[in-house]
């Protein structure tokens, strides 16, 4: 995995998603999901774009299955892109890369017009 790809877990979740500043891209799979691994390498794309800007997170719903159950996780991959501890954009299967990015552009550019430094 990608060392701009963050391993979410229980543990870490409340800081690296809820209190993070900007946006953060949360790619919800399973070792066990075949579009799971078909998105992993966009999103792993994604997060190299975006290094700096965005964060990029992976959430093993097998592993940590009550931060699925609050967002309602139903079917996988689900990616949720949250920003100021809200989801903000959510979309449900395997996605191209592009489409994953543009979920993630909205999000940094509209940060940047705020006069944000």
């Amino acid at each position: 995995m990608s060392e701009n790809v963050v391993v979410l877990t229980s543990e870490n979740w409340k800081k690296e998603v809820m209190e993070a500043d900007g946006p953060v891209l949360v790619d919800f799979w399973a070792a066990w999901c075949a579009p799971c691994r078909m998105v992993a390498p966009a999103v792993e794309q994604v997060a190299e774009t975006y290094a700096g800007k965005a964060k990029v997170g992976k959430l093993n719903v097998d592993e940590h299955p009550e931060i699925a159950g609050t967002f309602g996780i139903r079917s996988i991959p689900t990616l949720l892109v949250f920003k100021d501890g809200q989801v903000v954009e959510q979309r449900v299967g395997a996605l191209p890369k592009d489409r994953i990015a543009e979920m993630v552009e909205k999000q940094v550019t509209a940060g940047a017009g705020t006069g944000q430094a």
